[in-house]
């Protein structure tokens, strides 16, 4: 396959709080997605990142965080993400809104896709409250979404999940279409500059 072939997919792990299990599902969908062979994958963990929570009042004109800036080039260079996260009190982290809200090119007309886990909902209480964010900054949802029902019975002491026949299956058609809408938005963006129909 040719290097230009590729897809580059970030990974975001959502959740920053203490003892949080969200790199468990993250590790696991990026090791499904770098079995494909045909994927760059780039786990970023808003724990690692540093970024300051946007306060009302913060000063437009003020220059940017060092560390918002340090993260922009791996966001703009992903053709896709997947965004991995938890459910808190029926929504979704304020660590996850708070990254989104640092940006906004580097994500439109990019294809979105999430890995959610919490009780009996499996999180996707976070996921439906997410799209319509993720719609405002221009990217596109995908419909498939890997949910992990009572996830503290997914999952072994490896972090492997107890069901892996039926999950890597669902991963497998996960995968295929967030690639698919992944190298559709990465041509439409090379043969025309997205500008969510702003005047030129």
């Amino acid at each position: 396959m040719a290097e230009t072939d590729r897809l580059r997919i970030a990974v975001i792990v959502g959740s920053t709080r203490k003892d949080r299990f969200c790199p468990t599902p993250a590790k696991w969908i990026t090791e499904q997605a770098e079995q494909r062979g045909d994927l760059d994958v780039d786990m970023i963990d808003l724990a690692d990142t540093d970024l300051p929570y946007i306060l009302n009042g913060d000063d437009e004109n003020a220059p940017v965080p060092e560390p918002v800036e340090a993260l922009r080039p791996r966001l703009a260079a992903a053709d896709a993400f997947i965004v991995v996260t938890p459910v808190y009190n029926r929504g979704y982290p304020a660590s996850l809104k708070n990254a989104i809200d640092w940006y906004f090119d580097e994500w439109g007309a990019k294809a979105v896709g999430f890995v959610s886990y919490g009780g009996m909902g499996g999180g996707l209480h976070s996921v439906e409250q997410l799209r319509p964010v993720f719609n405002e900054v221009h990217a596109h949802t995908i419909r498939n979404t890997i949910s992990f029902q009572n996830f503290w019975e997914r999952f072994d002491e490896q972090g492997r999940p107890t069901e892996a026949e039926a999950v890597s299956g669902a991963a497998k058609g996960f995968l295929e279409q967030l690639t698919w809408w992944a190298r559709a938005l990465r041509r439409a963006r090379a043969e025309k500059p997205y500008t969510g129909g702003a005047d030129e």
